[in-house]
């Protein structure tokens, strides 16, 4: 065994040696970037380990690291096996953008019915005369006389009663009996809409009452730990019972730091929160419930569960009421999840006229066509370099990431935080990749202009900014004299290569469920842009990419965390809630990989051409 301590923070946990120290991490609560999964593709999980530890002649990720890093004894966490004891240093994590808690003060449009119900009793006491045992009692005076035994509420119910005098409130969600307590608690009744994103959590505390947000709070998915994307995920809990254990907990403890600081925040107790409505991909749904997702991985990716499932919170370890019900949207497919009927529930796509196209651009690019009383649904294996991932100084939307890039006579730069530059988010590589298009420092086949004659026609400081790198040609987005780490910040070819398998999958899925639909670009009469991240895109750097199908870019319209907001609605209304239900059911999904035409549409789509 040995013994390894991070700093800063002094976390020290023991493990076997031969571990690596990323998995050391893992068990010390560390987050450390790790987009690949571990393996050593991503250069992201850089710690720094004391001197004279480590053999000068091994390769821990040489190739990510600067020479001044390997002087120093930085490394890649997944690279190094622990032999001995060590002490760590971690770069100081940048704290996620505030941007991301979008949805608190987005209006939604629904009538609020909750299914969960507060009934304020006054019951009579029982007498020799009235020998009515308290259960019987309480539940003759509910509105549904078949109310559900529940012998956790039974156990202590004779001295709720009592206490109060028999003047309580019940509070019921169908035929469930969640909570019995004393007085009249009706005007405080709480819920949790929770989306799980790969990348991002993010939970809403509901006012069950009004209907209204009384908060947010949004974290880095920590499952995110073991890679960036789902299939990474689904490899490691196909590992064993142990790994997919991990992953829940992980997910869970996630949620209920979340709970405990927005219950602190608004003096709320968590026994008053009653309900969760939790969406996600079908992957996510299936780690936060504790199932075994590994034949989502190959095809034809079947899922174990599609439906709608309640369990009682105590069940999975959710901070909330212990017999409070957390209810998991239904899914559609292997990959078009619960996260996208809440956004049908949320843009309201079957009650919209004409025809609606609804794209949710994120790790997976799960897009929805909607009209002529069909509903058509795909997902495409976007990748995650939208979110930073796979991207050499790719980054979330943090402080020091750049989110917006103008190319004219040089390179002008909006950065999160207003601070200097150290990375790019998803927003800023749209940008920088549009532009450079435009400026004509890419050919439409997304390779890097090096032929002198080509050269010549962009403006001098642009020239400076195209150079040869390790992996080939690479553009210079911010100089290190500029930057927060002082190394030069570049998009290599491999990173617009990634982003241009990325933006072809996701306009190849369109053009499929467009021609599955049987229309053309002229019948579309809005594009819907899903999620945080197409909050901050900019539309005519989508359209100049080939992101998105040539519209009007006045029929393209951002509509938040439709996700999130979707998940409130179902938890704020009975009639939302069955809605999610039959929208599931109605969705024809398309199954790209076995479509002979796929191919040829995303051939055609990798170009930068409109």
């Amino acid at each position: 065994m040995a013994k390894v301590t991070f700093f800063p923070g002094k976390k020290t946990v023991e493990i076997s040696e031969g571990t690596t120290l990323l998995e050391a991490a893992i068990a010390a609560g560390i987050q450390l970037e790790s987009t690949c999964g571990g393996r050593g593709t991503c250069g992201k999980c850089k710690v720094q380990v004391e001197p004279g530890k480590l053999d000068s002649h091994k390769d821990y990720g040489n190739k990510f690291l600067s020479e001044s890093e390997k002087e120093e004894g930085w490394v890649l966490a997944c690279k190094v096996q622990v032999q001995e004891d060590l002490t760590v240093q971690v770069k100081d994590q940048q704290k996620d953008a505030h941007r991301r808690k979008t949805g608190l003060d987005q209006s939604i449009d629904v009538e609020v019915n909750p299914s969960v119900e507060k009934h304020f009793l006054q019951l009579s006491r029982p007498t020799v005369a009235d020998q009515t045992p308290d259960w019987d009692r309480l539940v003759a005076a509910l509105p549904n006389q078949a109310t559900l035994f529940n012998r956790r509420i039974a156990v202590n119910l004779p001295n709720v009663f009592r206490d109060a005098n028999f003047q309580v409130t019940a509070t019921v969600a169908g035929d469930s009996l969640l909570a019995v307590e004393g007085g009249d608690t009706t005007q405080r009744s709480y819920g949790l809409a929770i989306d799980i994103g790969t990348t991002t959590t993010v939970v809403y505390l509901m006012d069950l009452n009004s209907g209204k947000a009384v908060d947010s709070d949004a974290v880095t998915n920590p499952q995110r730990v073991f890679g960036a994307d789902v299939l990474s995920r689904i490899t490691y809990a196909s590992k064993g019972p142990e790994q997919l254990k991990q992953l829940q907990t992980l997910v869970i403890e996630g949620l209920n730091k979340i709970i405990e600081g927005l219950c602190k925040n608004n003096q709320i107790r968590r026994e008053e929160i009653y309900q969760a409505v939790v969406v996600g991909n079908t992957t996510m749904s299936h780690l936060f419930l504790g199932i075994d997702p590994t034949c989502l991985g190959p095809a034809p990716f079947i899922p174990v569960f599609r439906q709608s499932v309640q369990v009682e919170a105590l069940e999975l370890g959710l901070n909330i009421l212990e017999t409070g019900h957390v209810v998991v949207v239904p899914n559609v497919a292997g990959y078009v999840g619960a996260d996208t009927v809440a956004v049908m529930i949320a843009a309201k796509v079957d009650q919209l006229p004409g025809y609606t196209l609804a794209v949710d651009i994120g790790t997976n690019g799960e897009i929805i066509l909607a009209g002529g009383k069909r509903i058509l649904t795909c997902s495409t294996a976007a990748g995650p370099a939208f979110e930073g991932a796979e991207i050499k100084y790719g980054m979330r939307a943090a402080d020091g990431a750049i989110e917006r890039v103008k190319i004219i006579d040089d390179v002008e730069l909006a950065v999160i935080g207003n601070t200097k530059p150290i990375g790019i988010c998803g927003s800023g590589l749209i940008d920088a990749i549009a532009q450079m298009a435009e400026a004509g420092v890419i050919y439409e086949s997304g390779r890097i202009v090096n032929v002198p004659e080509d050269l010549a026609k962009l403006p001098p400081k642009i020239q400076e900014r195209i150079r040869q790198g390790e992996g080939g040609f690479e553009f210079v987005i911010a100089w290190g004299k500029d930057s927060g780490s002082g190394e030069d910040v570049v998009l290599t070819q491999k990173d617009i290569r990634e982003l241009q398998l990325a933006k072809g999958a996701i306009l190849a899925g369109i053009k499929i469920l467009m021609k599955e639909m049987g229309i053309g670009l002229e019948h579309l009469d809005r594009v819907l842009l899903a999620g945080a991240f197409g909050n901050y895109i900019s539309k005519e750097s989508a359209l100049q990419i080939g992101l998105l199908p040539d519209v009007p870019v006045e029929q393209i319209k951002a509509i938040g965390n439709a996700a999130g907001n979707g998940a409130k609605m179902v938890l704020l209304s009975k009639e939302e809630r069955k809605k999610a239900v039959t929208l599931a059911g109605l969705s024809e999904h398309l199954e790209l990989s076995t479509r002979s035409d796929f191919q040829d549409e995303f051939i055609d789509a990798l170009a930068f051409e409109r």
